[in-house]
């Protein structure tokens, strides 16, 4: 099934979304926001999915979904802790600082927790920030945990995801190597992040889910053009099981945890960064990544950090072309 919040108060309308993303069914009569369904989950699930088939039949009344409507799935959250799954995208902006990656990168989850008392919706602007902060965008997948025990292991954590979405982790790339200078994590660097306008269940995205990874290119544009469609399921270096072990290590997680994969990136076919689109490639999910390739192989990045008015768009394409999760389509305010 698929979830979407309705920007309604400071927590949102929870509804139940058809397939296609044309119509909408209310589900307040089943949990008043998805924060309510994620905490009695045993007992909402089955009727959010009756309501969801209902949808589908046509049996039930329903309204016209509109994206530009919906604020995230979870408008704030108990916990926003976001790993770097993709080692290659990590070497990469470490590289931009002059920095070189630990061997331990490759075998303990890098992870740092966001803001979660307040998110972007889809369709929000961007905030600017000052011109010389480097704003820039972070194609992403998530999932939404149920409970999670202290300690869990890897087949606990499996079984604790709930829902799937993608993101828009927005980062002051500028703003980054001072804070981590002090050794003590982001802050400043991290402004609210955005979600898509659908969160949807794992059985929802058939084969292309493992139960660990999503196997589908995320898509990314910026400006009308494509940026990105890096293979979110190729280079993941830590599946989301082995993220919430991580997470859980030493302190339980509370339903409505969002966990994220850091950055979809994949390595070019010969093992290298990666080529941007125009050269072929994959491109990117960060503008950061297409900086340092650029510097690399030009001696200079060309390509600018956002700046108002520009638009970025976040999207996850089944095989047959339908969008899963709906259109993260942001604009940078002014």
């Amino acid at each position: 099934m698929k979830l979407a919040s309705l920007k309604h108060g400071r927590d949102g309308r929870l509804v139940v979304v058809a397939r296609d993303l044309t119509r909408c069914a209310d589900a307040t009569h089943i949990a008043p926001t998805l924060q309510a369904a994620l905490d009695g989950w045993r007992r909402a699930a089955p009727r959010l999915e009756t309501l969801a088939e209902e949808v589908e039949l046509g049996s039930v009344p329903t309204e016209r979904f509109h994206e530009s409507a919906c604020d995230s799935p979870l408008p704030r959250a108990y916990q926003w802790a976001d790993g770097s799954a993709y080692v290659n995208h990590v070497e990469l902006v470490r590289k931009a600082r002059g920095a070189e990656i630990p061997e331990s990168f490759w075998t303990d989850p890098l992870m740092y927790q966001g803001g979660s008392d307040s998110f972007l919706g889809p369709r929000d602007p961007i905030p600017p920030g000052e011109p010389d902060w480097g704003l820039d965008m972070e194609g992403e997948v998530a999932v939404i945990t149920g409970d999670v025990r202290l300690g869990a292991d890897r087949e606990a954590a499996q079984k604790a995801i709930r829902l799937i979405l993608l993101c828009n982790d927005v980062t002051f790339r500028g703003l980054t190597a001072g804070e981590l200078a002090k050794g003590f994590g982001f802050f400043q660097s991290k402004p609210p992040t955005a979600f898509s306008p659908v969160a949807v269940t794992p059985d929802e995205l058939g084969e292309a889910w493992d139960g660990d990874r999503l196997h589908l290119p995320l898509t990314v544009r910026l400006n009308g053009k494509p940026f990105g469609k890096a293979e979110a399921g190729v280079d993941m270096t830590f599946d989301f099981p082995t993220l919430i072990a991580h997470a859980s290590r030493t302190r339980p997680l509370a339903a409505g945890s969002i966990i994220g994969s850091g950055t979809v990136s994949n390595r070019d076919e010969g093992g290298g960064p990666g080529r941007p689109i125009t050269a072929g490639g994959l491109g990117y999910s960060c503008i950061a990544e297409q900086r340092v390739v650029e510097t690399l192989l030009e001696g200079a990045a060309r390509t600018p950090f956002l700046k108002p008015g520009d638009r970025v768009e976040i999207e996850m394409l089944d095989k047959k072309g339908h969008s899963i999760f709906g259109r993260i389509d942001q604009t940078v305010g002014v």
